[in-house]
């Protein structure tokens, strides 16, 4: 499947149950039960990227699997109509038997959207405020553009995720990092590659935010990335800017 859903509302993708309360809404929870309802049998959804707590998607992939056969677009309409106005099924397929769409994923674009100048009132996002975050300050892109450059490329990305991120590695490579004005006062920031860590588009989007602002030179990237401090990198930016936006598979899964 492919789903898109506007994360405002939900404690991230997946499944969890907070220590002091017995339910947190998220994605996976409540497509889970709508597919359940659907099959009428036992289900497990797998997604493609644990998205987190606000953060948005128009392209997150999910598979599951199951005995009963039903055809795709009758499986649309179905799961859609047990689905809240903030979850859309968008596509429905059926996939290779051993399809996974984590291990099998050769890539991810994500999309982060700024308002920037909102010093000025009427600069600030309205009808769109769930999805796109806001800065006060105006911002040079064509420095931003310069300095998404030079994060293209294999690099430890240490100091671009929390400190304990719970992973093997922090290299990870960058096949697309670009700074767009889409809009008077509105930027996209659009990076992808194979796999990311947590919250390293976020903080990617906090630094080109300050080179944007003339705190940091774009000719400074490479030296932040190379240190590894994540004191040296910018501010970790708030999730309603960011969404998932695609995830590229193997032409035969």
């Amino acid at each position: 499947m492919i789903v898109a859903y506007d994360g405002t509302d939900f404690h991230g993708w997946q499944k969890q149950v907070h220590p002091e309360r017995n339910y947190l809404r998220t994605v996976q929870d409540i497509l889970e039960k709508a597919v359940v309802k659907v099959m009428r049998e036992p289900i497990v959804l797998t997604g493609a990227s644990r998205t987190d707590a606000g953060v948005h998607a128009n392209g997150q992939v999910v598979a599951f699997d199951a005995d009963k056969e039903i055809p795709p677009d009758k499986l649309i309409l179905g799961f859609n109509s047990w689905l809240p106005d903030d979850v859309q099924v968008r596509h429905v397929d059926i996939a290779h038997s051993k399809f996974n769409p984590i291990n099998h994923c050769t890539g991810k674009g994500y999309r982060y959207s700024l308002a920037h100048g909102c010093s000025n009132p009427l600069h600030k996002p309205l009808f769109d405020r769930r999805f796109t975050a806001f800065t006060a300050y105006a911002l040079n892109v064509e420095k931003m553009q310069e300095a998404a450059t030079h994060f293209l490329g294999e690099h430890d990305f240490a100091g671009f995720t929390k400190l304990n991120h719970g992973r093997k590695t922090t290299v990870r490579r960058v096949d697309q990092c670009t700074v767009q004005e889409t809009d008077q006062w509105r930027i996209s920031m659009d990076v992808a590659g194979a796999g990311f860590l947590w919250n390293m588009i976020r903080i990617i989007a906090g630094t080109l935010l300050e080179v944007g602002r003339g705190y940091t030179s774009p000719s400074d990237v490479p030296d932040i990335i190379a240190s590894c401090d994540r004191k040296r990198a910018g501010k970790t930016m708030s999730a309603q800017g960011l969404s998932l936006e695609w995830v590229k598979y193997p032409a035969d899964q």
